[in-house]
This record gives C-alpha cells, sequence and structure tokens, in this order.
C-alpha cells in the first residue's frame, strides 16, 4: 500500500460504506394529574435480561399507510395498556445505530422517532403486551432523572414546561 504525505495510507479506491436504512418510529409521553402534581408513564426494560431497567417513553415502527399520531397511539396502547389522546407534537429525536443483521441486511440505521404529548383516557397496566419488564407512573422530576437517554430526557423537559402552564385538575 502506497503511503501519502505524511505516512498516511493512500487507498487505491474509495472506502466501501455499509449499506445504509432509514427508520421512522412513533411514540408518546402520557400524562395524568394526581393529587395536584403531573405524573408520566415510562416503560422499562431489561437489556441484558436481568440487568437493571432501562427506562424510556413508549414508542414503536410507523406501519405502512399508517399516521405517526395513530402509531404512538398503538405503541402507547400495546405497550403500556393505556389508552391515550394526542394533544400536541412534542418532538423528533434522531441517531444513528448499527444493527448486525444474519440476513445481510443494511448495518448501518438512520432513525427518526416522532414523540407526542397524549392526556391519559383510560387503561389499565394489567392489558399491555409482554414487550416490556415493566411500565409506571413518574412524577415529572422523577421521569426526568430516570429516563435512559438525554434526548428523551429533554422531551420530558418540554412536556413539564407544558404542562405546568396548565391548570390542574386530578385525572384518569
Amino acid at each position: 500500500m502506497a503511503r501519502g504525505v505524511h505516512g498516511a495510507r493512500r487507498l487505491r479506491e474509495p472506502a466501501v460504506r455499509p449499506p445504509l436504512a432509514r427508520e421512522f418510529s412513533a411514540g408518546g409521553l402520557v400524562y395524568r394529574c394526581r393529587g395536584g402534581a403531573w405524573e408520566v408513564v415510562l416503560v422499562g426494560r431489561r437489556r441484558p435480561r436481568g440487568a437493571k431497567l432501562v427506562w424510556t417513553i413508549p414508542k414503536g415502527h410507523v406501519e405502512p399507510g399508517e399516521s405517526p399520531e395513530a402509531a404512538a397511539l398503538r405503541e402507547v396502547r400495546e405497550e403500556t395498556g393505556l389508552r391515550a389522546e394526542v394533544e400536541q407534537r412534542l418532538g423528533d429525536v434522531t441517531y444513528w445505530f448499527a444493527r448486525r443483521d444474519a440476513e445481510g441486511g443494511p448495518g448501518r440505521v438512520f432513525k427518526r422517532v416522532r414523540f407526542f404529548l397524549m392526556r391519559l383516557r383510560g387503561g389499565r397496566f394489567a392489558d399491555r403486551d409482554a414487550e416490556m419488564d415493566a411500565v409506571r407512573w413518574f412524577p415529572l422530576a422523577e421521569a426526568e432523572r430516570v429516563a435512559a437517554f438525554e434526548s428523551e430526557r429533554e422531551l420530558v423537559r418540554r412536556a413539564g414546561q407544558l404542562l405546568r402552564a396548565r391548570p390542574r385538575s386530578d385525572s384518569g
């Protein structure tokens, strides 16, 4: 292999990047007021199994023909057992990750997740699927501390700002 200026390797051919996939998901931060205080729902999963719970906002893939709002409502219902109503968009989170695909699919994935603020309308945790290891209500400040990713902690902060501007009345 030839060496260039300052001893750096010179490649004869351009580097080959692994294929790129794009994914779009949606999720929702469900809230309620209990005892005059705002609470939100987070879901927990152990990765790897048996490890400490990783708390996140419920989210999942947008299916073909499904709106982001409908996908967020479906994912919240599946992962938490709760029924909710979309009130407004909280924001989008984007990130890259590497996928180990045994079938030879794209290794690099660019993902965008659209999050919504949702008002609790009913349901119960017992009606959720088995995808998550735990589901729990958290006071806003605690949810901000325990959310696993900074981007989701920022969404909880934003939700807190929006909720604090509203009158409080016990709901859900």
